[in-house]
């Protein structure tokens, strides 16, 4: 306001003393008189004028540098200029309180762009970005880490993670969701899609976020199988207690009674002795499963790969399954340690060699089996089994990990589905895939 008011007056004094002089200089030109004087005024008139002039350039050209900096981004001018008068240290002082603000206003935005990067960059469900052409960005690290085998920015180069994975890119629509199946290291894990969309540079970008939630959904599936089975054992255990010890005690009482003469008793006898004997064994087979509803311990720790490798290598061969069967072992040289429960795993694996090694036989003349381990992106680590059986049957894959499933004619239906509660209690994922052997190929990641 001082300016505007200091600048006022000085425009206004000066254009009165060049009207004034302008008039003056007129009346002498006019009456032919006073030639000295004339050219005074004169003078004055343009002394007047070049005032006014020079009034007007000033701010002009610090308006101008202003502007000038505004348009190329330049907040460091300065615009101060003491001593000047005519109230320019006021414009001065204003234009540098808006290239402070300016100032101020571009680092916190600058700031809040950095925050919003690094929140964006470290958030753990990867993110990816989508223009309006189908070029896909790896948005942040979890991203880029998920998707490390992409070597493109089209979404037909996602082609590795799975052909519906790619449909499921492409067809999840802003606002929506969309559960698609998707490979990672090679087992089919589920993931969910959801979508949103921003505008950046001018263009509607939209941004899928790709949250693996099978980790989530086996355990969710084991904690029902769980109660299931609890249930179902606790119930059946109430109802075949007093029908074993009935039938132990009619067993005892009619071996008491048969003296063998009596073809009638003896029948009794042998129907009452089987019923025993079935009763009991079902009260075994519940006992069993009564195991399986109680989630095992695991105690963690990094143990050396290629020792706990050869360990397997002979508690596999002193088996009887091992017999006759050729086993391949192949541990990568970039393996030092697991993190895992040594003892647990050491108990699936062998288990899963142990049925590799039953399905070879019964298939092939010359049974083989292949134990791998190997060591994957972000500490992750694969461990395959794998045998040149007749492999499972397609309409069998996703039952094979269900609690009292089994195509052995012994089987209980436990081991495999105590190997998922195991890896999944290790923050991994067990799956079935095909074998380079020509059987079947189970693969557990931790």
């Amino acid at each position: 306001m001082d300016f505007r008011r200091r600048f006022a007056v000085r425009f206004a004094s000066r254009s009165v003393i060049l009207a004034v002089a302008i008039v003056g200089f007129a009346w002498l030109l006019l009456h032919a008189a006073l030639p000295a004087t004339t050219l005074l005024v004169g003078g004055v008139v343009i002394w007047s004028a070049l005032a006014i002039w020079s009034l007007v350039r000033s701010t002009n050209i610090e308006v101008g540098r202003f502007v000038s900096a505004l348009d190329y981004g330049d907040l460091t001018q300065s615009f101060a200029r003491p001593g000047r008068g005519s109230g320019f240290e006021e414009l001065g002082d204003a234009l540098d309180g808006a290239m402070r603000r300016l100032r101020d206003e571009r680092a916190a935005s600058a700031a809040e762009n950095r925050f919003a990067s690094a929140l964006v960059d470290g958030a753990p469900t990867p993110l990816l970005a989508i223009d309006d052409e189908g070029r896909i960005e790896l948005s942040n690290k979890a991203a880029r880490r998920l998707f490390d085998r992409v070597d493109g920015v089209r979404a037909v180069d996602f082609a590795s993670y799975g052909a519906e994975f790619v449909d499921a890119l492409q067809g999840v629509s802003p606002g929506s969701r969309r559960l698609s199946p998707m490979l990672v290291n090679g087992l089919s894990q589920r993931a969910m899609l959801a979508a949103t969309t921003v505008e950046r540079g001018g263009a509607v970008w939209r941004i899928v976020s790709v949250q693996i939630i099978q980790r989530e959904l086996n355990a969710a599936e084991i904690a029902v199988q769980t109660d299931l089975v609890r249930v179902l054992t606790h119930e059946i255990m109430n109802s075949m207690t007093p029908v074993t010890s009935l039938a132990s005690s009619a067993a005892q009482l009619m071996g008491e009674i048969d003296d063998g003469r009596d073809e009638a008793i003896g029948d009794a006898r042998l129907a009452v002795e089987t019923l025993a004997r079935r009763a009991e064994g079902i009260m075994h087979f519940v006992e069993t499963y009564r195991s399986f509803s109680r989630a095992p311990e695991v105690n963690r720790r990094p143990f050396a790969a290629r020792p706990w490798a050869d360990q397997l290598v002979r508690l596999f061969t002193a088996t009887p399954q091992a017999g006759g069967v050729t086993l391949d072992l192949a541990v990568t040289d970039d393996l030092d340690l697991i993190d895992g429960d040594a003892d647990l795993l050491t108990q699936v694996v062998l288990n899963l060699m142990k049925n590799g090694a039953e399905a070879a036989a019964a298939y092939s003349d010359a049974p083989r089996l292949g134990l791998s381990i190997a060591s994957l992106q972000a500490g992750r680590v694969r461990i395959a089994v794998s045998d040149n059986g007749p492999g499972v049957a397609a309409n069998h894959v996703e039952d094979v990990f269900l609690p009292f499933f089994t195509t052995k004619r012994d089987g209980t239906g436990v081991g495999l589905s105590f190997a998922r509660q195991v890896v999944l209690l290790h923050e991994g994922a067990i799956g079935l895939a095909k074998s380079e052997m020509g059987g079947a190929r189970f693969e557990i990641v931790i």
